[in-house]
């Protein structure tokens, strides 16, 4: 008997133990030191006049692409889409309706690379360089002379 007695009181001091060391880590939890509050943001005295400024000034103007940066969107737009890369750009100049580019891709690889396919793909693209459209105007073996008048 004396020896439950032990594992009893035993038990009986673990249990106290932990409960002090969960009430210590509490302490310490809720004693840090409180974050230093700011002092509340003062109101404009005229409310009309910054929201309109504000919204004029969140809403910048679009900048016109420059001529590089068309391009490099047309030709990975282009790869895209097609699964191809392109190899050239054959044509490039502005229009009414924004781009337009002719685009040389490799469509077929084959040995010896002068009987690869090629193909030329006419692309359209809108005033801020997003490929609108494109089709291919013609397929050729790159060992080919250009053939066309």
């Amino acid at each position: 008997m004396s020896n439950t007695k032990n594992t009893e009181e035993s038990q009986d001091s673990q249990e106290s133990q932990d409960s002090r060391e969960g009430q210590d880590s509490q302490r310490a939890r809720t004693s840090r030191t409180p974050r230093k509050r700011t002092a509340p943001r003062k109101r404009p005295e005229n409310d009309s006049d910054t929201t309109e400024s504000a919204t004029t000034e969140s809403a910048p103007e679009r900048k016109k692409p420059k001529p590089m940066q068309v391009l490099r969107q047309a030709r990975e737009q282009l790869a895209e889409l097609t699964g191809m890369e392109a190899e050239s750009v054959s044509s490039f100049e502005q229009t009414s309706e924004g781009w337009a580019l002719e685009v040389e891709v490799l469509e077929l690889e084959r040995v010896p690379d002068t009987m690869s396919l090629m193909a030329s793909y006419q692309v359209e693209l809108d005033p801020d360089g997003d490929l609108t459209g494109y089709r291919r105007v013609r397929r050729y073996e790159r060992g080919r002379a250009d053939g066309r008048k």
